[in-house]
């Protein structure tokens, strides 16, 4: 018998870091918000940037995160929502992100994009050719996309990711009708999850909004995250990301990640249920469910 190859590296990480009710449960207590990066980075070694989602930042603003961390942390950088919510792809707005990353790409700290799109994108003709046009606007980059759509859980769709080099992202998150449901991929060297909370009672409480490009939400049954409340969020409130998971919910995905590290040089984790410090113990608690299987993490 061949024995199986060893599974590739994982890091586990949180979508953000900079929360003011991290301090307390995460941070010590008193801590200023720009300490938050450097302590962060002494317990993991990857983190998903998500304030680019809401502004694209000058160089020198991610010029000042890279110099907080230790040269073996790597980032994953968020797309903009203009380019995953409104389909604003132009020649500007992808050169301004492009530059933004250069000081984590001279570090050698880059290790990719994320394109987060709403609830409202649904597989399309539409949506496809988006997609097309998103890799060739960001050509060789790794690129990672994620769909909260349940239109996309087809097998299908990663043959479609694999023809243009973008990378499938995994979520957990709650089993409603529409969403979409915990099914796993790996369509470039790289595999990617993000953990969103299974808080079903109140995921759909927030006020739905208008998507010019891919369709109005549909009111009572859900939507893409509207700009007000996603920013309450990243300041530390909301209720869609707040929720704790259990051990046995997070041993749940132990033997999925190690089929995901068997095919991907590498697999990247991400919690994103950033409410009160819970991403942060979450991340952690993950890493010690895979170190007991004696996996990379």
């Amino acid at each position: 018998m061949t024995p199986s190859n060893p599974p590739g590296e994982i890091r586990v990480g949180t979508s953000g870091y900079s929360f003011p009710d991290w301090v307390g449960p995460f941070y010590p207590p008193g801590m200023k918000s720009g300490e938050f990066l450097s302590s962060y980075s002494r317990q993991f070694d990857v983190v998903e940037v998500n304030s680019t989602y809401y502004r694209i930042p000058p160089p020198r603003v991610i010029e000042q995160m890279e110099r907080k961390t230790p040269d073996d942390f790597h980032f994953v950088v968020k797309l903009h929502q203009s380019m995953t919510h409104e389909g604003d792809l132009e020649s500007s707005n992808v050169r301004d992100f492009l530059a933004a990353l250069a000081p984590l790409q001279s570090a050698g700290k880059y290790d990719g994009l994320l394109a987060q799109f709403p609830w409202g994108f649904r597989r399309s003709r539409t949506s496809l050719e988006h997609l097309v046009t998103l890799r060739e606007k960001f050509p060789g980059e790794p690129l990672w996309v994620e769909f909260r759509h349940d239109s996309w859980a087809i097998p299908e769709v990663p043959v479609f990711l694999r023809e243009h080099a973008l990378g499938f992202c995994a979520v957990d998150e709650p089993a409603l009708q529409g969403l979409m449901p915990p099914v796993t991929a790996v369509t470039t060297d790289c595999a990617y999850v993000r953990f969103h909370g299974r808080n079903a009672g109140t995921w759909w409480a927030r006020p739905a909004r208008p998507n010019d490009l891919f369709g109005p939400a549909t009111g009572a049954s859900g939507g893409p995250e509207p700009s007000k409340s996603t920013q309450r969020r990243e300041r530390g409130g909301g209720d869609r990301y707040d929720y704790d998971y259990s051990a046995a919910e997070l041993g749940e995905w132990v033997k999925r990640i190690a089929e995901l590290a068997q095919q991907a040089r590498r697999t990247y984790l991400f919690f994103n249920n950033c409410h009160a410090g819970q991403a942060a113990r979450n991340a952690s608690l993950m890493k010690e469910l895979l170190r007991q299987q004696q996996l990379p993490a």
